[in-house]
């Protein structure tokens, strides 16, 4: 799984796949498609997308016959830091502490959170 290279952003389409597939592990097509809220995507749209997918090599495939199961190359938490990170350097010019003094102000996080935080940070 990718964890230093640089990861590519996915579109919300792209993201929805990715966190069925995320959520199941590894599976086909059907069952890609069961694990994604409701309104149900066309399993030729999944299926587009999915090509998509491993074509940015963050999904791999397993041929059975005529079917392929997917699993993913890039785990929740590698491509979750790389947006994060993506997010902090463009909006808040790289500094984390920015952000979190945002989130604050717009009451997103709490002091007592924060505080909590603070305390988990330090037993560490």
């Amino acid at each position: 799984m990718k964890s230093k290279e640089q990861v590519k952003p996915l579109t919300k389409a792209e993201e929805q796949v990715m966190h069925a597939l995320w959520k199941i592990e590894k599976g086909f097509l059907k069952d890609i498609i069961e694990e994604m809220p409701e309104p149900k995507p066309h399993s030729n749209t999944v299926a587009t997308i999915l090509k998509i997918l491993v074509d940015k090599k963050f999904v791999d495939t397993e041929t059975f016959g005529r079917m392929h199961q997917y699993q993913p190359l890039v785990s929740k938490d590698a491509y979750s830091k790389n947006t994060l990170t993506g997010v902090v350097k463009n909006y808040f010019g790289g500094s984390f502490s920015k952000a979190v003094s945002f989130l604050v102000e717009e009451n997103k996080l709490s002091v007592d959170e924060l505080e909590l935080l603070l305390q988990q940070l330090k037993k560490k």
